[in-house]
Order: structure tokens, then C-alpha cells, then sequence
């Protein structure tokens, strides 16, 4: 990240062992950012924060996996907990547990989906994504042709199902990620792809978990693969 941004922008921050992405939103008009998924190197984060003149504002949380918020209490630590943190509904006692072993009372806001967050003038819809998770959330930003997607949407692959059972539900949250203008760039959560970001068009033409013809073709995919 430049020292200073003219612009509302996304920012990708590579983190830790596991080619974890953490996204930052920031509004320069604002002097805002929202940190999605603090999984580590929350030192580097907030220099990054910082030296773009900015300040965090919240914590938005795609999902509650260790090494998506593993840096959510040693950030609270740092800037407070009065930091709000925005996670699905299902999720939250993850969140408060992993910060109550580290001595911190967070400020959780729980999501259903249908939500808009506000940083400044940007805003994002929350859109409910679950099937990696119980309560998966990911974060479009219409002004920013964006959308952060966690572990549900990989540049030309998809996440985990949680279990069997998830796995419709999945294949459902991805329908949904696929039906976002075409132009709309992806952020997720791991540097899995051929590049670190594509666009949903991309996307929709080669990734081959959105070219499946329904859910079952989807199912069956799923059962083949091995890994992420």
C-alpha cells in the first residue's frame, strides 16, 4: 500500500504460513478502514493501516475458521475492544471464546445477511454464504465492483463443504456469488488461484465449480477432490 490513498480501495495483505489474505477496505475521505479476516502478522497489518494514514474502524469477519481470526484478540489488544466486530449470527461465540481466553471483552455484531455495513461513503452488503460454515458472510461493495468472498469463492476453485449435509448449501451460496455483475471483482480469503484476484465473469467461464449444471453435478465434483 502507498503511504496515502486518493481513493476508496481494497488492499490484499498476504498473512502467515497458509497464503491467508487479509482484506483491507479503506476510505481515505473517512480516514477508515475495515479489517477483514485479522488472521496474523496483526503488527503488519496495523503498519500497513497506518501508514496509509487511515485507522481501523471494524473488524468484518468472513467466517470463524482459526486462520481467519486468529489475530482478532492481539488486534483488540492494540486498538481497543470497542472495535466493532461484524460476524455471522451462528459464529459469534467463536469469536467471544477466542477472545475471552485472551483476556479481551469484544464488541460483536451479528449478521443475518441483507445488511449494509458504511465506511465513510462506501458501503457493502453483507450477503449470507454459508456451507463452508455455518454463518459464512461475504462483503460486496457495488461502488468498488468488489466483493470479498472468504473461503466460499477461490479464484477458479471454491472452499470445503463443512460436511456432507453442507454441501447444497454451498453450491446455493456460490449461485448466489455468481449472479454479481460480471465485472465484479473477487477477494477471497486464501492466494489459492492463478492470481490473486479474478472478476466474476472470469469466474463463471472457467472456475469449474460455477460451471457444474445443479447441485447434484456440484456434489459429485466435490467428492473428487482432495485438499482445500
Amino acid at each position: 500500500m502507498q503511504p496515502s490513498l486518493a481513493q476508496p480501495s481494497l488492499v490484499q495483505l498476504e498473512v502467515g504460513l497458509v497464503q491467508n489474505f487479509c482484506t483491507l477496505v479503506c476510505d481515505p475521505h473517512s480516514q477508515s478502514c475495515a479489517i477483514v479476516d485479522p488472521a496474523f502478522e496483526v503488527d503488519r497489518i496495523l503498519r500497513t493501516v497506518h501508514e496509509a494514514g487511515l485507522r481501523p474502524c471494524a473488524i468484518w469477519l468472513t467466517h470463524t475458521h482459526f486462520d481467519h481470526i486468529e489475530g482478532v484478540a492481539p488486534l483488540l489488544q492494540r486498538v481497543g475492544s470497542a472495535l466493532p466486530i461484524f460476524v455471522g449470527d451462528q459464529e459469534a461465540e467463536a469469536v467471544r471464546s477466542a477472545c475471552a481466553a485472551a483476556g479481551v471483552q469484544p464488541t460483536i455484531n451479528t449478521l443475518a445477511g441483507g445488511e449494509i455495513l458504511t465506511l465513510g461513503p462506501l458501503s457493502a452488503q453483507v450477503l449470507a454464504t454459508p456451507g463452508h460454515t455455518a454463518a459464512g458472510c461475504s462483503y460486496y461493495l457495488a461502488d468498488l465492483a468488489a466483493v470479498i468472498t472468504g473461503d466460499t469463492l477461490f479464484v477458479g476453485s471454491c472452499g470445503r463443504p463443512a460436511a456432507p449435509q453442507t454441501v447444497a448449501t454451498l453450491w446455493h451460496s456460490l449461485l448466489q456469488l455468481a449472479e454479481l455483475p460480471e465485472e465484479t471483482r473477487i477477494y477471497p480469503g486464501h492466494d489459492y488461484g492463478r492470481t490473486p484476484t479474478s472478476r466474476i465473469g472470469w469466474e463463471r467461464q472457467h472456475n469449474p465449480y460455477l460451471r457444474c449444471a445443479d447441485a447434484a453435478a456440484f456434489a459429485a465434483l466435490i467428492k473428487t477432490r482432495i485438499g482445500r
